[in-house]
């Protein structure tokens, strides 16, 4: 559609006017003849110099054509015009308070508005709440006084003792023990009776104890590790140990009534320790870390516990295996040679600003054997450290190494090899607790001090001290430039394990028996009342950001 001179407008198309006005009767500006130009004057006092010559138009388009000027239209263009809605569309309107409309919610209103803040609150409880619950729900069921326990995998929560890991079951006379070293009050902290039958040891179905799915390398074991053979029954843990084919091996095993009988050697059962800084099983955690013990800036920190060939002690009479080299260990991880800035380090630092050397040491509970003539049953009872005393000859005096009965206790010949120093003593158990003779229970343990000077370890064999190593033991060899070994400060985990391997002894296949199983009634441990410390990661030595990274 086209407005004005029909001589310059191009052709009418077909169309359908939306408002047609009639000629307007005021009369309309021209061009000055003069000039050729719209002068104010000539406006004859109109507000506009729009003119409409009706006279020009064609039928069509006075019909269907809208006047330039929207007052012809037929509307009140006035300023001053006030229609009923002007308020409506002005952002400055005041109300007169007399004329104030009345605000009032009705019935349908709240309705609408009840339901829209539903579905704002639904949103944001679904998107935001929910996950932000769900987390810390999760965090909170999972985590227990002292970081460990809390939910197993099927949301369970295991029943807590008075002091929060201890077994409902342990009995009342079991909460306090005295101290073997000085009489000291000895409190209970951890407990675990295997009362309930069927428990499942799957990673993540129990929330103290997980079963390994692995083979174990490093000391050539014979079996695989799986989950599958352990659970609890008759109030006992019980490991199985199979003859089968599974992972390309032939038997299969996982980490007490020892297993099989006591004149048939082969099996190897234990039950051990291990700092926290290292995952048995998992060698690229241990490299550089078992079995140290050690916080001194020295050659003892160094790879093969050599320096540019020194000392030269470190170099002969060792391990025939590799050229009589004292050590082939690669050096300790952790060490307190560890530069101030380093971030790897898990800490702390002493006062000096140097790290304290940190590693994964081990103390056996038991390592049970079958050997002497006739055979026997006995236990290894021992502990392992790096660096190295000379020959692996620690300083066993009758000071350092105290043994109250000689006629069924003795020095280990076993004193090390290039990958670790043992101070151990072997002790005759009963003959009678094997699974396959009365198959009775005897009991095992360890106490000990960490530390220097006063420091210690005493071990436990059918309810009584077997043997004794304090701390001067360990104590530094000028020979090999080594400061001294502390016992072990870590904190340190639980392992029991029933395995098989020709490291460990010889294995009388023709006469042993499978499956055969390694029972263990309970586990209990105890701290001094005065000084509990319980956890994965205490203040003084860390190690959960270690862990975790």
């Amino acid at each position: 559609m086209y407005l004005g001179d029909s001589s310059n407008s191009p052709p009418s198309t077909p169309s359908r006017s939306l408002l047609r006005l009639s000629p307007p009767s005021s009369s309309f500006l021209t061009p000055s003849p003069s000039t050729g130009k719209l002068l104010r004057e000539s406006w004859n006092g109109s507000d506009t110099p729009y003119s409409f010559d009706g006279s020009r138009l064609s039928s069509l388009n006075e019909k269907y054509s809208l006047a330039p000027d929207p007052r012809q239209w037929g509307a009140d263009l006035s300023t001053d015009l006030v229609e009923a809605d002007d308020e409506i569309h002005n952002p400055d309107y005041h109300f007169d308070e007399s004329k104030r409309y009345d605000l009032s919610f009705s019935r349908r209103g709240l309705a609408n508005l009840g339901c829209l803040s539903l579905l704002i609150t639904g949103f944001v409880l679904l998107f935001i709440g929910y996950p932000v619950i769900s987390y810390f729900r999760k965090l909170a069921l999972t985590q227990s006084v002292f970081n460990l326990g809390g939910t197993n995998a099927t949301g369970q929560i295991p029943l807590m003792g008075n002091f929060g890991l201890i077994d409902q079951e342990t009995p009342q006379d079991a909460y306090f023990r005295e101290s073997r070293r000085d009489g000291s009050r000895m409190q209970l902290v951890f407990s675990d009776e295997f009362n309930t039958d069927g428990r499942s040891f799957y990673p993540g179905d129990d929330p103290y104890w997980e079963a390994a799915d692995l083979h174990y390398w490093a000391t050539n074991n014979l079996e695989w590790y799986d989950p599958a053979a352990v659970t609890t029954e008759n109030g006992s843990l019980v490991i199985t140990f199979s003859q089968m084919e599974t992972h390309n091996l032939s038997y299969q095993g996982v980490s007490a009534m020892l297993p099989g009988i006591n004149n048939v050697v082969g099996m190897w059962p234990a039950v051990w320790t291990m700092g926290n800084l290292g995952r048995a099983g998992y060698g690229a955690s241990l490299e550089g870390m078992w079995p140290y013990t050690y916080d001194a800036c020295d050659v003892g920190t160094a790879p093969d516990q050599v320096l540019n060939g020194q000392p030269y002690a470190a170099t002969i009479d060792g391990d025939p295996s590799y050229n009589d080299a004292l050590s082939v260990l690669p050096g300790q991880r952790l060490s307190r040679c560890t530069c101030p800035d380093d971030t790897t380090h898990p800490g702390p630092k002493h006062d000096d600003g140097t790290f304290v050397g940190r590693a994964a040491p081990e103390i056996d509970v038991f390592e049970a054997q079958v050997t002497g003539k006739p055979l026997r049953g006995q236990v290894s009872q021992s502990s392992q450290f790096a660096p190295f005393n000379r020959a692996w000859i620690w300083q066993n005096t009758s000071d350092n190494m105290i043994v109250p009965n000689p006629e069924i206790s003795h020095l280990n010949s076993f004193m090390g090899s290039a990958t670790q120093q043992a101070t151990s003593v072997v002790t005759d158990t009963s003959q009678k607790c094997y699974e396959l003779n009365d198959g009775c229970y005897s009991v095992y343990g360890f106490e000990y001090k960490p530390g220097y000077d006063d420091a210690y370890i005493t071990w436990i064999s059918e309810s009584v001290t077997s043997w004794t190593l304090n701390a001067p033991g360990v104590g530094p060899d000028p020979s090999v430039d080594i400061s001294a070994r502390s016992i072990p400060q870590e904190p340190m985990y639980i392992i029991v394990n029933l395995g098989m391997s020709r490291n460990f002894g010889e294995i009388d296949f023709h006469h042993l028996t499978f499956p055969n199983h390694l029972r263990i009634d309970y586990i209990r441990v105890y701290q001094l009342a005065h000084a509990i410390n319980i956890g994965c990661n205490p203040r003084d030595f860390p190690t959960e950001d270690y862990i975790n990274a």
